[in-house]
């Protein structure tokens, strides 16, 4: 059986290497993207099972990047779990239509962002 794909779209190198040690240790294969472009080349060559995605990215927003995966037949469906140091209550709306799996403030508990993870590649989530 082939690895569950997890793709980290975060430009906080701490964040980054602390969720590479955790979500290969429990046996996904782990790619990142520093930007929602970046994020975008990304979907062009491999397909991951969940996207971990901020918000507050250089060069294009999260927000920009999640609409613009949507449009795109191959990855459109790919669900979609929000990492943000922003409010949901804040900025929650925004991402209504977009069908997220789950929104995670940060700071965030490690344990629970890997439970949600497990839930999504388990179940395919989209909650909202």
């Amino acid at each position: 059986m082939d690895k569950k794909i997890v793709l980290l779209v975060d430009d906080d190198a701490d964040i980054a290497k602390v969720l590479k040690v955790r979500i290969e240790a429990e046996g996904y294969e782990f790619l990142s993207a520093r930007d929602g472009k970046e994020m975008l080349e990304v979907l062009r060559i491999k397909k991951p099972d969940v996207v971990l995605l901020d918000i507050m990215l250089p060069n294009m927003d999260g927000y920009s990047a999640l609409r613009e995966m949507r449009k795109n037949d191959n990855c459109a469906d790919i669900p979609v779990i929000i990492l943000s140091a922003k409010e949901k209550k804040k900025v929650g709306d925004l991402f209504v239509l977009e069908k997220i799996a789950f929104f995670i403030e940060k700071p965030f508990d490690t344990k629970e962002l890997m439970e949600k993870i497990s839930e999504v590649i388990t179940y395919g989530g989209r909650k909202n």
